[in-house]
Parts: C-alpha cells; structure tokens; sequence
C-alpha cells in the first residue's frame, strides 16, 4: 500500500492507509499504547491494543517506522486541539522497524533554545527534525519562492554566476582555491557576484537577479557566517530611486502575503541621511521601533548618502566605504582631489530592518575614469589596477550602460521575520562563530598526496 502523509489522513476516516516516520513519543496505558508518530508534514496519534501491543512495547524514541491500519475520527472529548490531526487516530493494524536509533542526545520536544549549541550543530541532523526548525526551512523556502515569482513577473533573468574565480581586492578576505592545472595559480571563492553581474549589464540583460551563496574569509564576528545567501540583483539605466522603489515594493508585498501578523511602522520606507543617522542614533543600521517588545512591529529604514571614502584605522589610508564600484557624487574624476577625499558622498543605501542591515547596494560607476580615479585614492597603482581589474576596464570598452543594484542578506531578514535570536536558527547546516562546521568536521586535513599533486606545503607558524 501507498504511504501517506500524516496530515493525509484528515480526509481517509474510516479506510486503511499506510504512514511511515519518527516515533515522537509513546504512551503506555495498560491493555493500550499510544505512539506519536512524526513525519514531515506533522504528528499523529497511533492505537497499538491486542497482539501490536508487544510490538510497540519494544519501540523506541526516534525510531523510524511504517505502520499500516485504520483512520479513526477521534471522540469529540478526546480531541487534541494543538495537533493538526488531532481530530483522528490510526488504530495500527501492521507494523514494521525501517530503522533502529540511539536515544537522541538531546531532546526534541522543546524550541531547543536550551540547549548548548554545539552540540545541537554537531548533531543538526537530528536537530532539524525540531518542529521550529523545520517551520523555519519551510518558510524560507517560500520566501525565496515568492522572491523568484516576484521579479520574474518584473522580467528580471535569474543567472548563475561562478563560484570559481578570481581574487580581487574589494572587501573582506578571500577563501583561495588552488589550481592543480595551472601550478602556481589559485581561484578565490566569490565573496559576491559584483564584477559578475554588472558584466551581464555590459552584456545587455539589463535586469538579473540570483539567490546565491558568497563565501568570506572574515574573522568571527557575532551574527555574520563564512558563507550566506543573498538576494543579489542589477539593473540598467537606472537611478538610485529606480533600485529603492523596486526593493521597497518587493519587501512591502512579501509582508503582506506571507507574514500577515507582521505590522510595517511606515511606508514608504522613511530616508536617513548617514550622518544623520550616526548623529541621532550612533548607528549607520538604528532600530527605529516604537515598541522594540513587540516582535510583529517591523521599522524598514533608508540609509543614504553614505561617504564614499573611510581611513582605515591606524594606517592612515583611504578605503571605500562599501566597495570601489560605487559611483561617487561627483561629475567627472577632477573633483576627486586629495583635500576633499573625505567630503565626497557615493550613490550608496542600506536598507536597515529593527536595528539589522539586511540589504545594502549602489549605483555603479560605469566611467573608466572615474573607476580609475577611485581605485587610485584607495592606493593601487596603475599596473595593479590592470592586473586586477583589466578586465573589467576592457569590457567597459565596449559599450557599458548606467547601472546599479542591491544585495539583501536572506539570513538576517529571516531571522527577523521569524523572531529567531541569530542567523544560524534559519540556515539548515551553519557553522559556529569561528567557522568550523562540527558536524563534518571541516575545516579538516588533506593527505600529503593531495598538497603534493597541488603543489603545496604546509608551513607551521612560528609561535
């Protein structure tokens, strides 16, 4: 017989069916026995009487079994209002052990909340089968569902881009990957797709976007992982108004349609100027919150008019506020000088969400000299420029139209939604803050064959 669904069995009253899961729980009540039987889609109550009763005397938390038997409409009495199926019960007529399993090292029945993290990520597998958990997945994947449906219907083109490719100094640290056919040489992991996807601008799609993994090599940093996923789009021959609306618009419908409970304090979004904000609040992401106890309450802000140009600290050199692609508010690579390097404001926002940055984006500067200008102030020389950049330049060659876009982190705008305390709760396998992921043990070591087909040597550190 066909398995079903648990939930399934709401419409089989009074026809035999086959189930299959977790055994959730039992309950022993002398001549009867009660299991609780989970599978993906909820819980179940299962009558084991007569003979079966031996059977499920022997059956253990966690265990994975397949029971056949008969839908029962529960007395009205006996009714359990907090299940989805609580209406009925499966008077078991067959049963049969598809897998045995150890007593879990934690227990399920709870949010999880108490219990030490690194065990619950040495063990996510049974982790996950926590009831949040698996609502938390289930949700993300409709909102990254409703995301695709949403600038499809905009005609934005979904587009992968590589994850293979090179290193480039434009923000954070790159993880490296070598080249066994090319000695000597290495792939970087993207941290984002950004020279990628304003290529696909100089190649005409005018509107892209991508659910896409970015990977860097930071050191730990509270609610921040190695790798994240990020909705990432670009756009041509727009304005900075033209990227907000779109956002702006997505945001306020996915509300609407998907988290009905949730109240937006204002719209449209309200607009802060960055030294505004630093001024007001001491904070470039404020929470703007009128009741910050009231978890339904969600306070979407605009940060705009960042500067273009920060010193980096201690060593007196100028780095780009949000990356070197940014295109300043200025007219042409003259007003660049070195008196006013502080002064120069960039077409750069951030979309803040109760006090989180969940998005931040720019317009692109599509001017050859201008790009030049800028990586020039943040200390590169015209030959590192080549080497780094040349292809870019060289495709702006060709024909590059006026561009900009956004990049929104899915993890943090989740774990807001969905009122967890910190981004690992909406990720299926996350890491710890220090990068290791305890469940594969990874980072591990590889085989001296391995470095030696490489090329490589491990050189030990001197303490």
């Amino acid at each position: 017989m066909e398995r079903i669904l648990v939930t399934e069995t709401l419409k089989k009253v009074g026809k035999k069916v086959t189930v299959a899961g977790w055994v959730a729980n039992k309950r022993d009540h002398g001549k009867i026995t009660f299991i609780d039987l989970r599978d993906s889609s909820g819980v179940l109550q299962v009558v084991f009487t007569s003979d079966l009763q031996k059977k499920a005397a022997d059956l253990k938390s966690e265990w994975v079994i397949e029971i056949t038997g008969e839908v029962k409409e529960r007395p009205e009495s006996m009714r359990n209002t907090e299940l989805e199926t609580g209406s009925v019960e499966l008077q078991a007529k067959e049963v049969k052990v598809l897998s045995k399993a150890k007593t879990p090292p934690f227990a399920l029945e709870t949010d999880g909340y108490e219990v030490d993290e690194e065990k619950r990520l040495k063990h996510r597998y049974v982790d996950l089968r926590r009831p949040r958990l698996q609502r938390n997945l289930r949700i993300r994947h409709k909102v990254l569902h409703f995301m695709r449906n949403y600038l499809s219907k905009e005609d934005f083109v979904e587009v992968e881009t590589p994850i293979l490719t090179k290193s480039t100094p434009e923000g954070a640290r790159d993880f490296i990957v070598p080249a066994r056919l090319q000695p000597g040489k290495f792939f970087a992991l993207p941290q984002s797709p950004q020279q990628y996807k304003q290529l696909l601008m100089v190649g005409g799609l005018e509107k892209y976007f991508q659910i896409v993994r970015c990977l860097r090599d930071e050191d730990p940093r509270g609610d921040r992982q190695a790798e994240f996923t990020q909705l990432d789009i670009e756009m041509s021959f727009v304005e900075q108004e033209d990227v907000l609306d779109l956002l702006e618009k997505l945001y306020i419908t996915l509300v609407k349609e998907l988290f009905p409970e949730k109240k937006i304090q204002k719209t449209p979004f309200p607009r802060l100027n960055y030294a505004d904000a630093i001024k007001k609040y001491k904070s470039d992401k404020p929470d703007l919150r009128k009741d910050t106890e009231n978890p339904n309450e969600l306070a979407f802000a605009w940060i705009v008019n960042f500067p273009m140009f920060e010193k980096s600290e201690g060593k007196g050199k100028w780095n780009a506020k949000h990356h070197p692609f940014t295109k300043p508010q200025i007219k042409n690579a003259k007003e660049i000088t070195k008196k006013n390097i502080g002064d120069i404001l960039a077409f750069q926002y951030d979309l803040v969400l109760n006090g989180n940055e969940i998005a931040g984006g720019s317009i692109r500067t599509h001017e050859p000299e201008i790009l030049e200008k800028v990586f020039e102030v943040l200390g590169h020389t015209k030959k590192e420029i080549k080497e780094k950049f040349g292809h870019l330049f060289e495709a702006f060659e060709y024909g590059v139209p006026p561009h900009g876009g956004i990049a929104s982190g899915l993890d943090r705008l989740l774990a807001v939604l969905l009122n967890e305390p910190n981004i690992r709760e909406v990720m299926a396998f996350p890491k710890t803050g220090d990068n290791r992921d305890l469940m594969m043990d990874a980072p591990s070591d590889v085989s001296k064959e391995q470095l030696e087909e490489l090329g490589l040597k491990i050189v030990k550190k001197k303490k």
